[in-house]
């Protein structure tokens, strides 16, 4: 009886100094999506960018398993930081990757002034603000903003279509603000107007847009869009239904393939739209083909081609890890080494090379696309022109961009 004791005995010293050893060899990740709401297909495909990158990895990075664990928001801000706080407060991740709505984005942003031991990797969320003032040594944007992508569609708009009026629709927060900021800012200064009381403004999750579709004027030339998810779809339908038949212009999340993969409407509607962003569905490089073929592997039940979001989540989850390789899995010091591994970070990625800024916010390649009927029905945006490393000041100096004023419903003004 003696025997049999003792050999459990030691069986339970082993399991005790195994067990701190295992957890040296596991570092936990948290990923923190839109899962609830009117984005809730965003968040998913936000995920299973996230899975990608890990898949990529086997799971392991500096010598070390990475465990994933989730956290879900429903796009507010008060959400994006709850899930945050669980996350690192509770489950003790020492990284996280999110969130992926432009005001969660600044508000974990502040969050993560409380927290200088984590390092935080944005998801998707492209505010400005984000990155561009008060930024915190410790939060990192590895995917570009909302200005950033739209490089480059105000000039083709007014140069290429011939637009000189448009009105403007838009969810009512920080990520569309930044939008129109960025398409208004080139197109307005060409001579374009987009007067302010031809802008609309929608809460997120909004359902019915008959009010708004009758107050669109009839001088303007086309209507430019930033919607997600399903608002854009609802807007969409509706103004089709209405017999709606001015162009649209199309912010980065209108047309991604998380409103262009949706069923149930009517396609013919949509095909023709300008647009920009950080991906082209039909780029016809080997970097973004290999990341499409993975990514339809790994997610048959996905979308057609990988969104927007699935694209943001996969390279800021990549950077994590290049990074844990750089220094070895150690993050003994509170994450300080990690971090200047991360702000050094420059690396290929499905669409292109990306680096960072001096306030942690990528540099990278952005794409004038059209939407057009793909070879198997779906509809897809086809790739007009590459913008090569847009910064986030748009080529300008920092101080000379901060005269611009933050982004806004009414800057610019563009009257």
């Amino acid at each position: 009886m003696f025997g049999i004791g003792k050999k459990a005995l030691i069986a339970a010293a082993a399991l005790s100094i195994a067990g701190p050893a295992m957890a040296q060899d596991t570092i936990k990740m948290g990923a923190l999506a839109t899962l609830e709401g009117a984005f809730t297909v965003l968040g998913e495909d936000g995920m299973r960018g996230v899975k990608l990158a890990l898949e990529e990895f086997g799971y392991e990075a500096g010598g070390k398993k990475i465990e994933l664990i989730t956290g879900s928001s429903d796009a507010s801000p008060d959400s994006a930081v709850r899930a945050a706080r669980k996350l690192v407060e509770q489950d003790g991740v020492p990284i996280l990757v999110g969130p992926l709505s432009g005001s969660e984005g600044l508000a974990v942003k502040d969050y993560a002034k409380t927290q200088p031991d984590v390092t935080f990797l944005n998801g998707s969320s492209a505010a400005q603000d984000t990155t561009l003032r008060n930024p915190s040594d410790n939060f990192f944007r590895f995917g570009t903003e909302g200005a950033q992508w739209m490089a480059g569609l105000g000039e083709y708009v007014y140069e290429e279509k011939g637009y000189r009026k448009v009105a403007v629709l838009a969810e009512d927060y920080s990520f569309p603000y930044t939008q129109v900021f960025g398409f208004l800012e080139p197109f307005c200064r060409l001579g374009g107007e987009a007067p302010v009381d031809a802008r609309f403004w929608v809460p997120i999750g909004n359902k019915d847009y008959s009010s708004v579709i009758a107050a669109l004027p009839d001088d303007v030339d086309a209507i430019y869009v930033a919607l997600g998810g399903a608002d854009a779809v609802n807007f969409l339908t509706q103004y089709e239904q209405a017999g709606g038949e001015l162009p649209l212009i199309g912010g980065s999340i209108t047309v991604d393939q998380s409103v262009l993969g949706s069923k149930g409407r009517t396609r013919d509607f949509i095909i023709g739209t300008p647009s920009a962003g950080p991906i082209s569905d039909t780029w016809d490089d080997p970097r973004w083909s290999a990341f499409v073929d993975a990514y339809k592997a790994q997610f048959p039940d996905g979308f057609p081609s990988p969104s927007l979001f699935a694209h943001a989540y996969y390279i800021n989850t990549k950077a994590a890890l290049l990074a844990l390789d750089e220094v070895g899995g150690d993050l003994s010091d509170g994450g300080k080494k990690y971090r200047e591994a991360l702000s050094n970070l420059s690396f290929e990625t499905p669409t292109g090379m990306v680096s960072l800024d001096e306030r942690r916010n990528a540099v990278a390649d952005i794409f004038l696309t059209e939407v057009i009927e793909g070879p198997e029905g779906n509809l897809v945006n086809k790739t007009i022109k590459v913008i090569p490393q847009v910064s986030q000041t748009l080529g300008l100096s920092y101080e000379k961009f901060l005269e611009y004023g933050q982004v806004g419903r009414d800057n610019p003004s563009c009257e």
